[in-house]
């Protein structure tokens, strides 16, 4: 591989910052965006109000954060229901907006996350950390896979090119010219959703064409859980030769607003003077600190935004807190994200990820591609056992013993993760594949025989 350790920073005054001088700065944002809210924000006006709040002053600082309500995706889909152009959570007028993007609308009507200028440009600055903090240069080439849009991946690609490198933007569509691409201009990095990037290297193979020889040095994974996982990074360095760095982002805060950095010990806080983060109990609400080891869900809350700042936005990004300065000198804490809270079930008690089984599955390779759909009977969080999880077996697996592979793999998820499942095993290329995000759980009526 290609990447050596490389522990540039994009913005060593900000990403070196003690804490404490961080946490003084964070406090005068946070006062001067509250005022902002009430002035300019219906939305958080009433909501405030109603929560006892009647003034910018009333709610104090940042120790007294945890009595401000939470804001929900259900509150802001209500929102944009109210309005034609807008949204009644949007605190700035039509005209001073630069850019609307979209949300996928997999689960109802697609969200809009509007930006003025002076957002665009902070969510620019925070993801050139994070990508510099992955190891890329001005001078390197990088093949994007992310469209311009509708997404607010789509974004990415300007903060690359402001880092000046050289760029070439290809996104999804036609994947077999975007390896074309890769094979004709040799580029060190390439960004992308961990499933499109492992569809990517299927791809190629098909065509007789070997990704590990396109000369990529460095992948960016984004958008979705996964790349943390052993074995599908390994999986991604194995078919790309490549290194792999993860970030994360939420499409109504900021993008990229973590990254992981060469040295390669969780993904650091990059969005210092923009967002302020929170950890919770994602049961009762209730704050956690910030830890080592410590694990919750992650609430944001914007701290200089002007289209539609967020205030203690549930993320639903479930991970575990990683503390203490490195030897790059970042101060900012650090996270690897477990799964999505709102993916969780409960299955008699315990709390269950898809990604979880995904890794436990993965450990069957080579005998099974990795690549999983975990099919409910019934809609809600709670679940009753066994749940079916599809499995695809590998290519040219077809004189495997599937009775003993399955029952091996219920055996694995029951001891690691402490749920009876039924693993039914399917044809390597039947499970659906994304140019984006994979969903790992569908709700279907289909029985367990």
């Amino acid at each position: 591989m290609a990447n050596k350790l490389n522990i540039e920073i994009y913005d060593p005054k900000v990403e070196t910052r003690n804490l404490s001088e961080q946490k003084l700065i964070d406090e005068k944002l946070f006062n001067k965006q509250i005022a902002y809210l009430f002035e300019n924000s219906n939305f958080y006006r009433n909501k405030l109000r109603k929560s006892g709040f009647k003034s910018a002053k009333s709610v104090g600082g940042l120790n007294n954060l945890e009595e401000l309500p939470f804001t929900t995706k259900d509150e802001l889909r209500k929102s944009q229901s109210e309005a034609i152009v807008s949204a009644s959570h949007w605190a700035a007028p039509i005209e001073n907006i630069a850019r609307i993007y979209s949300t996928s609308g997999t689960s109802g009507t697609p969200m809009y996350i509007p930006l003025t200028r002076n957002d665009l440009a902070c969510w620019i600055l925070t993801s050139k950390r994070a990508y510099t903090a992955a190891g890329i240069k001005p001078h390197h080439r990088v093949l994007t896979t992310y469209n311009s849009g509708p997404f607010v991946a789509g974004a990415v690609g300007e903060s690359l090119q402001s880092l000046g490198v050289n760029l070439i933007p290809i996104g999804t569509g036609n994947t077999e010219r975007l390896i074309r691409s890769l094979q004709r201009f040799k580029p060190n990095a390439m960004p992308g959703t961990p499933s499109f990037l492992l569809y990517i290297a299927e791809i190629a193979s098909s065509l007789g064409i070997d990704p590990a020889k396109c000369g990529l040095e460095t992948l960016v994974c984004g958008g979705e859980p996964g790349a943390s996982e052993t074995a599908v990074r390994h999986k991604l360095q194995t078919a790309f030769n490549s290194k792999v760095y993860e970030v994360m982002g939420v499409g109504d805060i900021s993008i990229s607003m973590w990254g992981e950095s060469t040295e390669q010990e969780g993904m650091h806080f990059c969005a210092q003077d923009f967002v302020y983060v929170e950890l919770i109990n994602p049961s009762n609400g209730k704050s956690i600190k910030m830890e080592d080891g410590a694990t919750g869900e992650l609430v944001y809350t914007h701290l200089q935004h002007e289209a539609a700042p967020l205030l203690r936005f549930r993320s639903r990004d479930h991970v575990i807190i990683k503390t203490g300065i490195v030897k790059s000198g970042r101060t900012g804490n650090r996270v690897k994200c477990l799964g999505r809270t709102d993916d969780m079930i409960i299955v008699r008690g315990v709390n269950v990820f898809p990604s979880a089984i995904r890794e436990v599955v993965s450990e069957f390779q080579p005998l099974v591609s990795g690549i999983i759909l975990v099919k409910l009977q019934q809609a809600g969080v709670k679940q009753s056992p066994p749940i079916l999880v599809e499995v695809e077996l590998a290519e040219k697996q077809t004189a495997v013993n599937k009775e003993e592979l399955a029952s091996n793999i219920e055996k694995a998820i029951r001891d690691k993760l402490v749920f009876s499942s039924r693993v039914r095993l399917v044809p390597h290329g039947s499970v659906h594949r994304s140019e984006y995000k994979t969903n790992l759980v569908s709700y279907s009526n289909t029985d367990l025989n």
